[in-house]
């Protein structure tokens, strides 16, 4: 939830939120044999199981991402930091949904860069495909590597994640962004 959701909640100060919430926070970091971890992502702030307890949770706990959503999160770990804009010129107008459900989730870190955004993974994002690393660059090297193996593009990989959507993916053209200028960042 975010501080001015929970702010407007409970009719507090946005700062009296936000320091309470980071008080909270290292609170429970201190104590080593607690399961949760409060994290803020993406500017939402959610109580989750600890990234070394994770893989032992059963599949059953972990949240569901919808079919739908896939080829967008898979474009964007594989060309990543990629502009919303490069996504929208390979999904359509339904990039833009796409983009804003996975933030909301916490997979997707969205960042204004001029007139588009900046799209970047989180670690949620790794730790929900088992990514064992977490750092955006690494991810991506990661993902490419794993459709390599595959003999997949990055558009055959998105399309083959949603089959009954039938998608019509275009591949990514490196002319039409400025991938160094994002990484500058």
């Amino acid at each position: 939830m975010a501080v001015e959701e929970l702010s407007e909640l409970l009719e507090k100060p946005v700062s009296e939120v936000e320091g309470s919430l980071r008080q909270l926070q290292s609170t429970i970091r201190r104590r080593r044999d607690s399961a949760l971890q409060l994290s803020d992502v993406a500017g939402r702030w959610i109580f989750e199981v600890r990234p070394g307890l994770s893989p032992h949770l059963p599949e059953s706990f972990r949240a569901d991402i919808p079919q739908r959503l896939l080829p967008a999160a898979a474009l964007v770990a594989y060309h990543q930091p990629m502009a919303q804009s490069q996504l929208v010129d390979m999904l359509g107008q339904r990039a833009y949904e796409h983009v804003r459900d996975l933030a909301k989730m916490g997979l997707l870190d969205r960042r204004r860069d001029g007139l588009t955004r900046r799209l970047t993974t989180t670690r949620r994002f790794a730790e929900y495909f088992g990514c064992p690393e977490i750092e955006y660059r690494k991810v991506r090297s990661w993902f490419r590597q794993e459709a390599e193996k595959m003999g997949l593009t990055s558009a055959q990989l998105a399309a083959s994640l949603a089959p009954e959507e039938q998608l019509s993916i275009n591949e990514f053209s490196e002319e039409s962004t400025d991938e160094d200028s994002l990484e500058a960042e």
